[in-house]
This record gives C-alpha cells, structure tokens and sequence, in this order.
C-alpha cells in the first residue's frame, strides 16, 4: 500500500473575506445536489462561522467551519476536502486544527453534523474518536488544556 504524498506545504490559516466565494463555489460543486443543500444557509455559515482554510501549493484544499451551539461544545459545521486533495491527509490535518483550536478556546467537546447517509464522513469522524450522540451527531470529548 502505498502512503500519501507529504503535506509538507499544506497551510492552514483563517478564512479571509475574498475566501468566502471560492469555498461556497467548492462546497456548492461538492455537496449541491444534495437534499438540503441552501446557497443562503451556507453562505451565511462561511461568514459567520470561524472558518479555517486548507491551502497546498497555493491552492485551496479544504476546509473547515466551526460555530458555537452551546459555550462547552464546538461544532462542525461543515468540513470539505477539495476533490483534487483527497486521500493525501487534508482532512486529518483539518480535524487536527479544529480539535486544537476547540481546546484553546476553552471547549470539552468537538460535534460533528453529518448527514446519517453520508457513510465515508461518518466512518471518518468514528475512526478519529468520534461517538455518536444522535442519527447525524457526533461528538468527541476533549482534553483539558493546561
């Protein structure tokens, strides 16, 4: 079996404004014709959420937007990996950023909002930790920081 290439060059950094229309075009591509898929709702989420951006070699590789339901609890929003960047790391990488990030933001648990077909997310998210709450939630308790 051979491994992934390196992602020695993957950057990831906070989504900047002129970002959110090349992450709503991917996430369009990717998940639009999906029941449930909203322009509106998804548009929204990009420019409110905290939203983290993969890049490779200058190309946006996936990424990642989190938002708050409860103070303790931080959920995925939504996550992508760009087709052309699959299967090389992207979304551990990501995942890793979130987990980081909820920690230092002071939250004991990571949710995920998966769609109860999606059955490559969902066995990616359990396979990282994940237990889940309820038929499209997942979630992840978290170490404490310090």
């Amino acid at each position: 079996m051979s491994r992934p290439a390196s992602l020695t060059e993957l950057e990831i950094a906070p989504r900047r404004d002129e970002d959110v229309r090349v992450l709503f075009m991917l996430a369009k591509d990717v998940f639009g014709t999906r029941p449930g898929w909203d322009d509106e709702r998804t548009l929204d989420m990009l420019g409110r959420d905290t939203v983290f951006v993969a890049h490779e070699h200058g190309e946006v590789a996936g990424f990642v937007a989190l938002g708050r339901q409860r103070p303790e609890t931080v959920v995925i929003e939504l996550m992508l990996v760009a087709p052309a960047h699959e299967g090389r790391g992207v979304g551990r990488r990501l995942l890793g950023f979130a987990e980081g990030w909820s920690i230092y933001e002071g939250a004991r648990s990571l949710a995920a909002l998966v769609e109860a077909d999606n059955a490559r997310a969902r066995s990616f998210y359990l396979r990282s930790g994940f237990v889940a709450l309820e038929e499209e939630l997942l979630e992840l308790v978290l170490p404490r920081e310090g």
